[in-house]
């Protein structure tokens, strides 16, 4: 480990942790019955790896999404083609079964059309779970969008990246509360998820990992506990940047899966 390894003193202090990992956007508030860190910290998130049928789920909501060297028509140089590198990662180097669904969610009638894209993609998302039962972990992959002139990148071992974010969707107003209609009976999960890949990120990757980004909304993090949103780089970074990136987040996904944890008692 190279870099930031925590104290468990530190990761139950809900202020600590709120403070150090997280931004929060001004509509909702991650309170502390909302984030409980001492709990989230020791969740056993492990699975026993199965090849022989489907365990993890890879889609993506926005996937029209590109980068500064996208061509038309190649979907390789789109955040498919990110996704298809992060699947080929875990089946080839950590020995997972992965479905990679690369169904389009937001382009409607030949238009960009982001407006339904998550009721589209829960829809189809819910029949692959249930067709393939033994599926215990899903990620929606995407990349972030930000001001042109930003750009995010780091290195590791000689190798550039773009930055990566974890992002939860709390189903909670600041004005209004829990919101009912989008309830999420995995949400602790998710947060136990999103944490503990932070902690092994800033253990075995400094400098990879911007803040766990929460907003208000579900999205599509309610239909599995093991369940992640993950902005891989931006707009402003080329696809290849953003591949390397997922050699970290395969990696990291491995450790959780088997059950490391990245503190000191």
């Amino acid at each position: 480990m190279s870099g930031a390894v925590y104290d468990k003193s530190q990761l139950t202090d809900y202020n600590f942790v709120r403070s150090h990992f997280y931004t929060v956007t001004s509509i909702t508030d991650l309170t502390d019955s909302i984030l409980r860190p001492a709990e989230f910290i020791e969740k056993n998130l492990a699975i026993s790896k199965d090849n022989s049928k489907p365990q993890i789920l890879i889609f993506h909501t926005h996937s029209q999404e590109g980068f500064t060297d996208t061509v038309e028509g190649d979907v390789s140089t789109t955040i498919i083609g990110v996704g298809d590198y992060l699947t080929e990662l875990l089946v080839n180097k950590y020995g997972y079964n992965v479905i990679h669904d690369t169904s389009v969610y937001d382009y409607i009638d030949g238009k960009l059309d982001r407006s339904k894209a998550y009721t589209y993609a829960e829809e189809n998302v819910t029949k692959i779970l249930k067709e393939n039962p033994s599926i215990e972990v899903v990620i929606d992959l995407h990349r972030d969008g930000v001001p042109d002139t930003t750009r995010l990148v780091t290195e590791e071992n000689g190798v550039t990246m773009s930055k990566v974010m974890f992002f939860n969707g709390i189903s909670y107003s600041k004005a209004k509360g829990d919101i009912g209609y989008l309830y999420n009976a995995n949400r602790d999960d998710n947060l136990a998820m999103s944490l503990q890949m932070y902690l092994l990120g800033e253990a075995y990757y400094p400098g990879l990992l911007r803040n766990i980004y929460i907003n208000a909304y579900r999205y599509c993090l309610h239909m599995k506990g093991r369940s992640m949103l993950i902005e891989a780089g931006a707009q402003t970074n080329t696809s290849t940047e953003v591949k390397n990136a997922m050699i970290p987040v395969a990696d990291m996904l491995d450790r959780l899966l088997r059950g490391e944890k990245a503190y000191t008692q």
